[in-house]
């Protein structure tokens, strides 16, 4: 929402905002002269009322919004109004992943000196989370959640997975991939991970993977995680790349924005140029300082699949124990993929399981943290910060490294225990 917002700012338009509480992204908004109040009773005085889906109908604000006649706009809806108004599109979709490449394709674009507005769905450590240096091409994430993607109309889509996820919206994967077919369709080209069972299966005009596809990554090293490898079109070497980010995943995600910029009319030099220097993302695999001179690292990982992939790739780099905090999003999410996080968190050390961010969902006892740990033997519950510092006090040795994964509130907490 707030880089919406500044979008709409930078083109002249008036906006305003409301939050439930202050946060970095407020503090960002005034900063860019846009006014936000907090609460939910503000008065609305605008004629447009774009909303998250994180808030119900029922909000205050919105019915009283709509008791007074304006024109009430989900946010999925608005972002595709907004991309009407671009010559070109590219909406980069799938269950993980999607922050990471669309900050890696705005690199390339920059790097390229095309003109074009970019909207990310986290803070990219050099562009924020929106830049604008012209209106030829919009690039954007496309995000599934209550199909939300199909308001997008895109000259390309990238397809990263079609993972399930989101089963308050979703009932199984049939239906989750019928929504992936139809958002493709709705696109002029289409590229596709082949290493997804059912993203190859959808019409494309190119394709890539780790371990299939037209586009590869051949001679993979790495040192401390951070990977150097040649880039393939068709077995034909093309380019050799060197990542500052850590993890296979990452390799994963550079050869989806090689692939759609190639499509794009990028050369693989201006590829190059662009990834070489994409420093990252806030909140993937970040380090925010130190507890107790100790490594804290934060990752926006919430899916089972997504911390599987962070925690092969903290292990990799640390030389002792891997300490994990796991704040759960959504008790949805906790419930239906109940066995899968237990699966993953089994295999840690006396992890520390925060309070489940519940975002728009009601408690559900089935999907609370508090039954996530039942299930382990040597999980700890927690559910303060005072709670989590006293928990990881004098736990973790020289050699270790705290990693703290969720979607939620716990990215600010775990801020606020490091060593000052």
């Amino acid at each position: 929402m707030s880089a919406l917002a500044k979008l709409l700012h930078a083109k002249g338009i008036p906006v305003r905002g409301s939050d439930m509480a202050e946060s970095v992204f407020t503090a960002g908004l005034r900063k860019e002269g846009i006014s936000v109040e907090i609460g939910e009773t503000q008065s609305v005085s605008e004629d447009l009322v774009v909303y998250t889906g994180a808030v119900g109908e029922g909000h205050p604000q919105l019915a009283a919004a709509k008791k007074a006649g304006k024109r009430l706009v989900p946010r999925s809806e608005f972002l595709g109004l907004l991309a009407e108004e671009y010559p070109r599109v590219v909406s980069v979709a799938g269950c993980h992943g999607k922050t990471t490449t669309t900050a890696m394709l705005s690199h390339i674009f920059s790097e390229g000196g095309r003109r074009f507005t970019c909207h990310i769905g986290g803070e990219d450590l050099t562009l924020g989370n929106c830049y604008a240096n012209g209106e030829d091409w919009f690039l954007t994430e496309a995000c599934e959640f209550r199909r939300g993607f199909l308001s997008l109309r895109s000259a390309l889509a990238l397809i990263l997975n079609i993972d399930l996820d989101h089963t308050d919206c979703y009932r199984d994967r049939e239906e989750l991939f019928s929504a992936y077919r139809q958002f493709a369709s709705q696109a002029e080209a289409v590229v596709v991970n082949a290493d997804d069972p059912l993203a190859r299966t959808l019409p494309h005009a190119m394709d890539f993977g780790l371990y299939s596809g037209t586009v590869r990554a051949e001679g993979l090293c790495a040192d401390r995680e951070r990977y150097a490898f040649t880039v393939t079109e068709g077995g034909v070497p093309t380019v050799r790349i060197r990542l500052s980010v850590v993890g296979k995943t990452s390799v994963q995600n550079v050869l989806a924005a090689y692939t759609a910029a190639r499509l794009c009319g990028f050369s693989a030099e201006e590829i190059r140029r662009g990834l070489e220097g994409f420093r990252g993302v806030k909140r993937r695999f970040e380090e925010i300082g130190r507890f107790e001179g100790v490594p804290l690292l934060c990752d926006y990982a919430h899916h089972p699949h997504e911390i599987s992939a962070v925690l092969e790739t903290a292990r990799r780099m640390t030389r002792g124990t891997v300490r994990v905090v796991f704040q759960p999003h959504t008790y949805t999410r906790t419930r239906d993929f109940m066995e899968d996080f237990v699966r993953v968190l089994g295999r840690t050390e006396r992890p520390v399981v925060y309070k489940t961010y519940a975002a728009r969902e009601a408690f559900d006892a089935a999907g609370s943290a508090f039954a996530l740990v039942s299930r382990l033997s040597d999980a700890v519950y927690v559910q303060s910060p005072a709670q989590l510092r006293a928990r990881l006090h004098g736990e973790a040795e020289e050699d270790d490294l705290i990693l703290v994964l969720g979607a939620g509130d716990i990215y600010e907490i775990a801020k606020g225990l490091t060593d000052r």
